[in-house]
């Protein structure tokens, strides 16, 4: 099983920016795609940001030039700058991967999430 564990979300002024970090612990062959999703209240949990094992990105539309996402390989670890935030930016964010595991099983695991809120 692979645990993840979010960090950096809180509470910024619009145009300010915010760095997410999720770090990979537990037992697997290597990681695959890590990437965002976020969800709003009332709404649907969408991806913002992914990026394969060999560093291929894509993003959400609405995010585009204000948010990057890059990855650590060595530390099991993908990160979110986001830069310009706006009050639509708000959500709680979760950090998703895809892992194999020792019985080269493709798996998915989840973050518990970390609340970003964009307001003055």
């Amino acid at each position: 099983q692979v645990q993840l564990v979010e960090s950096g979300g809180g509470l910024v002024q619009p145009g300010g920016s915010l760095r997410l970090s999720c770090a990979a612990s537990g037992t697997f062959r290597y990681i695959n795609n890590m990437g965002w999703y976020r969800q709003a209240p009332g709404k649907e949990r969408e991806l913002v940001a992914g990026m394969t094992r060999i560093g291929n990105t894509n993003y959400a539309d609405s995010v585009k030039g204000r948010f990057t996402i890059s990855r650590d390989n060595a530390k099991n670890t993908v990160y979110l700058q986001m830069n310009s935030l706006k009050p639509e930016d708000t959500a709680v964010y979760y950090c998703q991967l895809d892992y194999i595991d020792f019985t080269s099983r493709i798996r998915t695991s989840w973050g518990q999430g970390t609340q970003v809120t964009v307001s003055s």
